[in-house]
C-alpha cells in the first residue's frame, strides 16, 4: 500500500520554514541539501546555490518534505490545499496551532465544532495553509 506525505515548494525561505515546522511539531530534520550541496552542482541553475534543493522532515513516521524554487522561476505560492493535522486532544492542537499562527493569519479560529472539541484554520508566516483540529467531541 502506498504512504502518501507531502512535500512543498518556497520561493527561498525553505529553510527557515522547515526549521520553524521542526520545532513547531517537534519533527527531526532528517536532511537538508542546498543546490550547491548536488551531486552535480554544474546543473545548479544560476543564484540558486544557497537554495534548499531538497529537505525531508520526520513527523511521527512520516514525512513533510520541501524544496525551493530555483532562483528566477516564478512562483504562485501554495494555493488549492491545506495541510491537516489531527490531535488526539484539544490542548495539544492549541498548542501547535498558537505555535503555527505566529506570525501568521488565523482564518478561521481554534473553536469546537461538531466534529471535534477543537478545530481551527490558519496560513503560517511562510504561506503554507493548516488546517488543526483535536478531540473528538
Amino acid at each position: 500500500m502506498p504512504i502518501l506525505d507531502s512535500y512543498l515548494f518556497f520561493n527561498g525561505n525553505c529553510a527557515q520554514a522547515v526549521r520553524f515546522y521542526e520545532a513547531a511539531l517537534g519533527g527531526k530534520l532528517e536532511m537538508m541539501m542546498t543546490y550547491a550541496q548536488s551531486p552535480q552542482p554544474e546543473h545548479c541553475p544560476a543564484g540558486s546555490e544557497d537554495r534548499i534543493m531538497h529537505a525531508s522532515l520526520k513527523i511521527d513516521g512520516r514525512s513533510l518534505m520541501a524544496s525551493d524554487v530555483p532562483a528566477g522561476e516564478s512562483y504562485a505560492g501554495m494555493n488549492g490545499f491545506s495541510l491537516s493535522l489531527n490531535y488526539s486532544s484539544a490542548d495539544e492542537a492549541r498548542r501547535v496551532f498558537d505555535k503555527l499562527a505566529e506570525g501568521g493569519k488565523v482564518t478561521m479560529p481554534l473553536a469546537k465544532t461538531f466534529w471535534a472539541e477543537a478545530f481551527g484554520m490558519l496560513t503560517d508566516r511562510f504561506g503554507t495553509p493548516w488546517m488543526v483540529g483535536g478531540g473528538s467531541s
